[in-house]
């Protein structure tokens, strides 16, 4: 994430550009995306098996707890869909194409860092239940959390070396100098957690003083998420880069250490793009500018006011708004009801399927909810008549099709999949709230194609779990034996009969019983 290689600069120098602080009394606004990721893979906890979320739900619990003992009040801001753009999409495909070969390798014992398939709404699940404050943004969420930082003027905890780019006015604290699982405390009374927080004023001063207006154009020549332009080496290879001091760190850390100190002898942004363009052909040279001031303004502020959020529950996003989208989608997405794979869907008809910890000869596990997936696709359709010329740039001109990122055997493919067209009473997707409860749940199992009056005897908590089960049932590709289905059904139970066993106060046998059976 970020600018390939700043955060393991910054920190080879962090007496220089970091200060000591003692955290607390204070709100903090929180990376979402990178925090969960942090907690997943910094934790001990088993990644082979589909994900050990009890365990990671314990520790989210406690990381928050940590920040409540201290008294920091935590506004968690997660990630949305995909800029409206697509930019990035050449780095998700490159990150895909990483995951892919890290689940691999886990799958046969090695090493690697994947997240389980849930982890994301597992750490949603976990805020709700703490009550923290969160949003969703609808998309990347970097400039919002700075906006919101600085309204707030309290500081950024991330890993993302953007951060570093960015102009915060209480600074930036990384995930892995934040001591949380270490609270001290003053004079015996007061908690506070121990923590480094990034000092832009003292990075450019190290850098003669240079302007900080010129570091979104370090960010955007060094290779960022949004840019990485081939003709970009070539200004490179002829500007002779004043090194300054060496690094042991090879070619990045000497390309950074260049750019600031090249960067440094110009006043302003303008001199020095004006500068960087004198080293292109003359043909490139505006296409280029415009491509890297596009991508500068990514550093800037956003026009999304979070505060409205936090502070009366109203979220507006321009992009959104401009596309038309019905209301009630909009809410359910900045709650994290509706998961960034809708907006994607709706905005850009394309979805990127996550990988997971799996066989790599064997289809992907997102193959046998494809027609799940389609009848979504369907819903989706008529969402606005403005999307059209976004999402009409991204796939062939077929009116009901979408395209799938996915895994097959180790690399990516896109596929084409066609949406079901749905009855009449289903195609406008601002009225599907307005649809009668029944009718919604007719969908439902419609879609899993499990009929009502098997489910008539089922307690209501088990349900979905059993309508499901009963879709897997019928569409797995290989072979469902007996005991597959007692585990699955085993797993179900667990939560119900450990709440039963742990239920305060009761001395029936019953809880014994759900004791012994939990135990097996």
């Amino acid at each position: 994430m970020g600018i390939r290689g700043l955060m393991s600069f910054v920190e080879d120098h962090s007496n220089e550009f970091f200060t000591d602080l003692k955290l607390r009394d204070t709100k903090i606004v929180i990376d979402g995306y990178a925090l969960f990721h942090r907690l997943s893979f910094n934790s001990n906890l088993e990644l082979r098996y589909g994900g050990d979320y009890d365990s990671f739900a314990d520790i989210v619990q406690k990381f928050f707890e940590s920040l409540f003992a201290c008294n920091i009040c935590p506004y968690v801001v997660l990630d949305g869909g995909c800029d409206i753009s697509d930019k990035k999409l050449t780095t998700l495909k490159d990150r895909a194409r990483e995951k892919i070969q890290m689940a691999h390798s886990l799958s046969v014992g090695g090493s690697g860092y994947v997240c389980p398939l849930l982890i994301r709404e597992v750490f949603i699940q976990v805020l709700i239940k703490l009550q923290v404050c969160f949003v969703q943004c609808f998309s990347e969420a970097d400039r919002d959390i700075m906006t919101l930082a600085n309204h707030w003027n309290c500081p950024v905890l991330s890993s993302d070396s953007d951060f570093c780019i960015f102009d915060l006015k209480t600074g930036f604290c990384p995930l892995n100098s934040f001591q949380w699982r270490n609270i001290n405390t003053i004079k015996g009374t007061q908690n506070y957690i121990p923590a480094k927080c990034f000092s832009l004023d003292a990075f450019c001063h190290h850098f003669s003083n240079m302007n900080k207006a010129l570091l979104p154009l370090f960010a955007v020549l060094c290779g960022n998420d949004h840019i990485n332009l081939p003709i970009i080496e070539t200004f490179l290879s002829k500007a002779c880069l004043p090194l300054g001091a060496t690094s042991s760190k090879g070619r990045r850390h000497h390309r950074i250490l260049g750019l600031l100190n090249w960067l440094s002898h110009f006043a302003n942004p303008t001199e020095a793009l004006d500068n960087v363009l004198k080293y292109l052909p003359k043909k490139d040279q505006e296409n280029v500018k415009e491509l890297l001031c596009c991508s500068m303004e990514e550093y800037q502020q956003s026009q999304v006011k979070l505060q409205d959020f936090f502070q009366c529950g109203t979220y507006v996003c321009p992009d959104a708004l401009n596309l038309g989208l019905p209301e009630w989608v909009l809410v359910a997405l900045a709650k994290g009801q509706l998961s960034p794979f809708i907006s994607d869907a709706l905005v850009l008809r394309r979805t990127i399927l996550h990988t997971q910890v799996e066989n790599m000869q064997q289809p992907n596990a997102h193959r046998i909810s494809q027609p799940i997936r389609q009848i979504i696709y369907g819903l989706l359709l008529n969402a606005s008549p403005h999307l059209d010329k976004t999402s009409r740039n991204a796939l062939p001109p077929q009116p009901l099709a979408f395209s799938e990122v996915e895994r097959i055997n180790k690399n990516i493919k896109t596929s084409i999949i066609d949406a079901v067209e749905l009855a009449k009473d289903h195609s406008d997707l601002s009225k599907l709230t307005e649809l009668s409860l029944r009718r919604r749940q007719m969908l439902l199992l419609e879609t899993l194609k499990v009929k009502q009056t098997i489910l008539e005897p089922i307690p209501a908590s088990l349900k979905l779990p059993v309508a499901v089960s009963c879709y897997w049932l019928q569409h797995t590709e290989t072979k469902t034996k007996l005991h597959h289905l007692q585990s699955l059904l085993l797993t179900m139970l667990v939560g119900p009969l450990t709440a039963i066993i742990n239920s305060p106060g009761n001395v029936d046998p019953v809880p014994r019983q759900a004791q012994c059976l939990a135990a097996r």
